[in-house]
């Protein structure tokens, strides 16, 4: 798609020379900067001030060494990314005040990313071979990961937007960043092709590609002095975009979730606005249908407020990119989408990240003031179903958060992040979670090793999927859904699919056709349904029907059991208690990620067989109920 319009002789001829590069205004516009909103600069500032007397810690050996020898990689990430947050908050300061506070502070900071050995964080530092069964890096291989990347970008910005106002103070702390990044960013880009993430030894990319590809871009186009070199890096990186072009489907669905989607869509945008932005437009994308289509996948994730369908790895709460949204949007000219980012602005407001990015910071803070003053609603998608993925949701009311929410999903479960999940269902109400996906908990080094699914969160136990003679759904690509069709109209939506390819032999299981439908009809009558149609090679008792809850699940007699959130809406699942029994599981939260997001307590809600049976139907039925209700059934 990219490459075949992107060779290195039309690169040049399109591209614009470093020197007439001005996507924003640089330090000396004082006026540019004074003129942005009070209410944005003002936390800029204050960041700013809380990092003046910074002290920069050290990065220990022995915290690098961390992850190999117990698998922590929080206690030296904490430290790595702490330098970079603060550097951008001096230079975000500096940049709006323009009065020399934060200068001496950002030097010193500066030095001291040049000054690290290693960009790489230990959890990725196999993408260097000679580093190879140690627990610290060869710092004669310097190798390119998401964050020696975002380092780079880093420091592409800061030369930017404050060379001038640097060179005042000491010529030497420019070039030293040009010196660092000449030896570790430009040329091994330019002189490798073995980093998996850029797709040329065959394996499957994903997010790292284009979130790399856009800080590598970043530091060519703005720091590369060789037009040859610059030029040959472009044309690379189209050539290597290409690759994470074809792991999506058409339906442009991000099948690591929507967390992902902020560094795997988002991230493709921010390499196609560099393009389009150096060449003065001359380089536009945009109206590709699958680029198009991988955009419009974050509005279509979106349930309300800041809860997304968190399949795969990631927090059903989170704040989007507002701004990369809303322009994302504009380019590919889909006013749902930039409407979903001006609302996530108005919500949130400008965010204090972990590692914030110059070139989405720059984007946000010269659209504030239209995000602010722009009048828009979410669009809230009444029916989504992403065929190539089988990702399927559907809304009680159109353009509205009221009401019943479910969202389901087929697939594979080999997918990038993937957990095992096949036929895997969420509900919220009025907007708030009841079953819930948990999501992730912070990585260590077995997230993503042979021991993955160890971890209860990556488990099909932990899902709403059946478990079959205490036989769980298994990882790869063979494990998946098959027969999956979608219906939608007024009335109602559904999806529906064959489960059982998703269980190895030994589950028994013949085929398992599950429904997932919303029945909308009136508000009394509407409910979200499942249907599950079973044959088993032997008749059983050992078989559950697993829902992971929010709320603590409150068995009520005759097949009831209600679900009551914090400020008393109430979901009432009805089954059939002559055949299943049910029982509830406490599960404990400790992991800081999760707490963060559903607190110290989920529960798994396991409906039991009571009889053996080889085939069978059973049915699901979830509905709100009013509060004189719950008192009549108890």
């Amino acid at each position: 798609m990219f490459n075949q319009r992107l060779d290195q002789r039309t690169v040049t001829e399109l591209l614009l020379p470093a020197s007439s590069f001005h996507p924003f205004p640089k330090f000396a516009d004082s006026e540019a900067w004074s003129s942005l909103p009070e209410q944005v600069t003002s936390k800029w500032l204050a960041w700013a001030e809380e990092s003046i007397d910074y002290e920069w810690p050290a990065l220990p050996a022995v915290r690098y060494m961390d992850y190999v020898r117990n698998g922590n990689r929080s206690r030296y990430e904490q430290l790595y990314f702490k330098r970079r947050r603060v550097i951008t908050e001096l230079l975000i300061g500096e940049c709006i005040e323009g009065k020399g506070r934060f200068i001496e502070p950002l030097i010193n900071g500066l030095w001291c990313l040049c000054e690290e050995s290693y960009w790489v964080i230990p959890a990725h530092m196999s993408l260097s071979r000679s580093s190879a069964g140690s627990e610290l890096p060869d710092v004669a291989d310097p190798v390119i990961d998401l964050f020696a990347a975002e380092t780079g970008g880093l420091l592409a910005w800061t030369v930017y937007l404050l060379k001038e106002r640097l060179d005042e103070e000491s010529a030497m702390v420019v070039k030293r960043i040009r010196y660092e990044m000449k030896r570790r960013i430009l040329e091994p880009f330019l002189q490798r092709d073995d980093f998996w993430w850029m797709g040329f030894s065959g394996r499957k990319v994903n997010n790292w590609n284009p979130w790399i590809l856009s800080n590598c871009l970043s530091a060519f186009i703005l720091l590369e002095e060789d037009e040859a070199d610059r030029s040959r890096a472009v044309a690379k990186t189209a050539k290597s975009l290409d690759f994470f072009m074809d792991v999506y489907h058409p339906d442009g669905c991000c099948d690591e979730g929507p967390g992902y989607w902020g560094r795997a869509g988002a991230s493709l945008f921010d390499c196609l606005e560099l393009l389009y932005l150096a060449s003065d437009g001359k380089l536009s994308f945009f109206e590709e249908p699958l680029v198009q289509q991988i955009g419009k996948y974050i509005y279509r994730a979106h349930i309300d407020g800041n809860y997304y369908v968190n399949f795969a790895d990631g927090n059903a709460r989170l704040k989007i990119s507002a701004d990369v949204v809303y322009r994302y949007g504009r380019r590919i000219g889909d006013s749902r989408m930039s409407a979903l980012g001006v609302c996530a602005f108005q919500m949130n407001g400008i965010t204090r990240e972990s590692f914030a990015s110059p070139f989405r910071i720059l984007g946000e803070l010269f659209d504030a003031e239209t995000l602010l003053e722009t009048t828009a609603a979410a669009p809230y998608e009444r029916d989504v179903w992403m065929a190539d993925t089988q990702v399927f949701a559907a809304r009680e009311h159109a353009g509205s958060p009221s009401g019943l929410y479910v969202a389901a999903k087929g697939g594979h479960n080999n997918e990038s992040h993937n957990h095992n999940d096949i036929g895997h269902y969420i509900v919220y109400y009025n907007g708030h979670p009841f079953l819930i996906d948990a999501g992730v908990e912070n990585y260590t080094s077995k997230t993503f090793s042979p021991r993955r699914y160890e971890i209860w969160t990556m488990q099909s136990d932990y899902h709403s999927v059946p478990t079959v003679n205490g036989v769980q759904q298994m990882a790869g690509a063979s494990f998946r859904a098959t027969e999956a069709s979608y219906e939608a109209n007024d009335d109602m939506a559904a999806v529906t699919m064959n489960i059982a390819p998703a269980y190895p032999a030994e589950a028994g299981i013949v085929s398992w056709r599950r429904t997932i439908s919303l029945q909308r009809g009136s508000h009394e009558n509407a409910a979200v349904e499942v249907n599950d149609t079973f044959r088993l090679s032997a008749a059983t008792s050992n078989l559950v029907l697993n829902c992971l809850t929010l709320q603590e699940p409150i068995v009520r007699q005759g097949g009831r059991i209600e679900l009551i959130n914090k400020i008393g809406e109430t979901l009432r699942l009805q089954y059939d208690s002559n055949r299943l029994t049910a029982e509830v599981e406490h599960v404990h939260v400790t992991d800081s990620q999760l707490l963060s997001v559903w607190g110290d307590s989920v529960y798994r809600l396991k409906l039991k067989a009571r009889e053996p049976a080889a085939e069978g139907t059973f049915r699901l039925r979830f509905a709100a109920v009013a509060g004189s209700e719950i008192k009549d059934s108890k």
